[in-house]
């Protein structure tokens, strides 16, 4: 959907006001209305006034898509069942007997679409370390058609420099489709556009949505022909979200701002708690002087989120069984305070010698750092970090 509010404004006056006129509406509704209709009343065989059924465009989704594309300063924002359903539609752009160039260390449900399903469609996958862009200019084929990134990559929060990587492979071949699942920093805190990519992926089950009560997904771009392509599959294929579903990521963006800068300050603190504690081995957050990417951080980012991963001394199962405050859950992005082993749980279908190169093992501990106050998220973590030795 065409982004017609100006980049200029601000963050939140985007994100409470793009797509949200209220003289689109008769009665001039300021929240935007659920529009639960399946099929609309047409003046004439073929004559609609914007809507004929609900698959095809909703004037609900179509208000989140509308603020969507103007967060991330794009042209068109597409929303999807779910951030696989987007990963599918967005997968489906490559044609047969193509290929495509991923990063070895992403979400377990992407590796496992990629390695279990594209091939079924005859789409060839090379996994490669994308930290270093060279990897991904030696896997680069006459056959590559896509670029597939993580940044931060899911466990391990390495980072992946957008912008040099867009630009060694256009070089290539300007036809080449750069993809940045942005789901961990949202774009408050990065904007891949803008750094040349053409497609940013979203689960927008994590953060963007924040509440850990929907299941959506959505691509942003700029481009006119990957834009009216993405919203033809989105209507061939059917993976659509739901009027109430939209409605509900909607409200939730009025406080993406906000929800994020506390999740950096509450995933900071947890952070440079941990890399003090004696039963901790070592620490993974961007934002920390340690990590061997900070200063890509800094450059790329104007902030990270609540994410945090940390290799334990001790037991991990002890470990997990003895939080109060963090939850042990997968998934990421809520309010709530989230724990998980990674090993076993998100990315148990990463296949075992995968892991173990990556390093995701048992000692792994993913968190999803939440709203919670600081010291009890500390104290919590405190008491665990001692009950599991």
């Amino acid at each position: 959907m065409f982004n017609r509010m100006s980049t200029k404004k601000g963050f939140a006056t985007k994100a409470i006001h793009a797509g949200q006129d209220p003289l689109q509406w008769s009665h001039c509704a300021v929240v935007a209305p659920i529009v639960l209709s399946t099929t609309f009343r047409q003046d004439g065989p073929g004559e609609h006034r914007g809507y004929d059924y609900s698959r095809s465009g909703n004037p609900t989704r179509n208000v989140l898509e509308t603020c969507l594309a103007a967060l991330d300063g794009g042209k068109y924002g597409i929303t999807f069942a779910s951030g696989l359903g987007a990963t599918t539609v967005v997968t489906s752009l490559v044609p047969t007997g193509d290929h495509i160039i991923s990063g070895d260390d992403i979400y377990g449900g992407t590796n496992r679409f990629f390695q279990r399903c594209l091939c079924t469609h005859s789409v060839e996958v090379t996994f490669v370390d994308t930290v270093d862009v060279n990897n991904i200019v030696a896997a680069v084929k006459p056959s590559t058609k896509m670029i597939w990134l993580e940044t931060p990559t899911n466990p391990l929060l390495k980072l992946v420099d957008i912008k040099a990587v867009t630009e060694a492979v256009k070089k290539i071949n300007p036809k080449i489709i750069v993809v940045v699942d942005n789901t961990f920093l949202t774009c408050y805190y990065q904007k891949p556009l803008e750094l040349g990519a053409d497609i940013v992926v979203y689960s927008l089950t994590k953060y963007m949505n924040g509440h850990a009560d929907v299941i959506m997904g959505a691509a942003i771009t700029n481009r006119d022909d990957i834009g009216e392509r993405l919203k033809f599959l989105q209507n061939a294929m059917g993976v659509v979200p739901s009027p109430f579903d939209c409605s509900m990521v909607n409200r939730s963006l009025k406080t993406l701002e906000l929800r994020m800068q506390q999740h950096m300050k509450n995933g900071l603190a947890v952070a440079k708690f941990l890399q003090s504690h004696p039963h901790v081995e070592k620490v993974i957050h961007p934002y920390l002087p340690s990590h061997p990417q900070h200063e890509l951080a800094l450059r790329q980012t104007s902030g990270h989120s609540g994410m945090v991963s940390f290799y334990l001394k001790g037991d991990s199962k002890k470990f997990l069984k003895a939080l109060n405050v963090f939850t042990l859950a997968e998934s990421l992005g809520g309010y709530e305070s989230l724990a998980e082993l990674p090993s076993v749980m998100t990315h148990s279908s990463v296949p075992e010698e995968t892991r173990a190169i990556l390093g995701i093992n048992d000692q792994l501990i993913r968190l999803s750092v939440g709203l919670e106050t600081e010291k009890d998220l500390l104290a919590d973590l405190d008491q665990a970090l001692k009950a599991c030795q």
